[in-house]
């Protein structure tokens, strides 16, 4: 079972527009050297939704490619259409990826008998451990723990990503399906306690400019939740220099936040996809000092 702590990774741009995969690279092997335990590539922090397929595609190859093998590579490849989600997930299982991330589908607002036939075709139709995404707030749809109760017999269903940020609902997950699946925090802020109660990690936003920090804490959090109370409080307190940043990278749209704090690095180009747009001025100052309180180094080069 994949296990702690897991980012969902952005993807670098050259100001031109076009990935930057000299980049990708290096944000690959420094989380390697970091101790994040998996990568997720393109999912929502990715880009997915303004990347190209045939790109979508190549970063998920060469992020594979990349790790070689050294950590687990998850693929995003979601859709609101079924075919083009199997489609995606074909793709992903034949460049190597060791699982896939489904997120439910967006815009058309399907009933959760729907969901239900939907991530059950993709898991039937392509031998690859399936992850469930839901994320209501970005997709206008909530996949209820009843219907993931369900979907958790399903063989190749192996995990949910719940973003609800939602501790109840992280409980009763955890309640009705557990036993069955791994259940994930997709939420940075609500991940330690949900942790602490027994999920297996944290697909973070956070960890793409914390990878070290995000893995302590994980790995502290998972050891804790069978532990006593003192132990848990020593997660808590690991939580508390990133607590800034769980919000903040949040302040616009994801990945705006991030993609601009990984540029403050010197690790890739500010650059995002219209619709998005680089983070605006009146947000900086608040981001800056959430990466601060986390003891980021800042180095604001200027990249191409």
């Amino acid at each position: 079972m994949i296990s702690g702590s897991i980012v969902a990774l952005v993807t670098p741009m050259h100001n031109s527009g076009s990935i930057d995969f000299e980049a990708l690279d290096q944000l690959v092997e420094w989380h390697i050297s970091s101790g994040t335990n998996a990568i997720v590539a393109v999912g929502t922090t990715g880009e997915s939704a303004t990347l190209r397929v045939d790109e979508h595609c190549e970063v998920i190859k060469k992020i594979v490619d990349t790790a070689a093998g050294r950590i687990p590579i998850i693929a995003g490849t979601g859709a609101n259409s079924t075919t083009e989600a199997i489609e995606l997930t074909e793709a992903a299982h034949v460049s190597g990826a060791d699982a896939c991330l489904s997120v439910t589908p967006y815009y058309n607002k399907p009933s959760q008998h729907g969901l239900y036939l939907h991530h059950k075709k993709i898991a039937e139709a392509v031998d690859i451990p399936n992850i469930l995404y839901n994320v209501p707030g970005r997709t206008a749809v909530d996949m209820l723990p009843e219907t993931t109760a369900q979907l958790a017999d399903v063989p190749n269903i192996v995990g949910i990503k719940d973003a609800t940020g939602d501790l109840e609902r992280g409980a009763e997950l955890l309640a009705t399906c557990g036993g069955k699946i791994a259940i994930y925090s997709g939420d940075d802020a609500a991940a330690v306690e949900l942790m602490l109660m027994g999920a297996a990690g944290n697909i973070s936003v956070t960890a793409n400019v914390a990878p070290a920090q995000m893995s302590q804490l994980c790995r502290a959090s998972i050891a804790a939740s069978a532990g006593n109370e003192e132990m848990k409080n020593a997660a808590r307190e690991l939580n508390l220099p990133l607590a800034l940043l769980h919000n903040d990278l949040f302040v616009e749209a994801n990945p705006i936040p991030v993609k601009w704090a990984l540029y403050k690095m010197g690790r890739m180009s500010s650059e995002i996809r219209l619709p998005l747009t680089v983070l605006v001025q009146q947000y900086h100052t608040q981001v800056l000092n959430a990466m601060a309180a986390a003891g980021i180094e800042i180095e604001s080069l200027e990249l191409s």
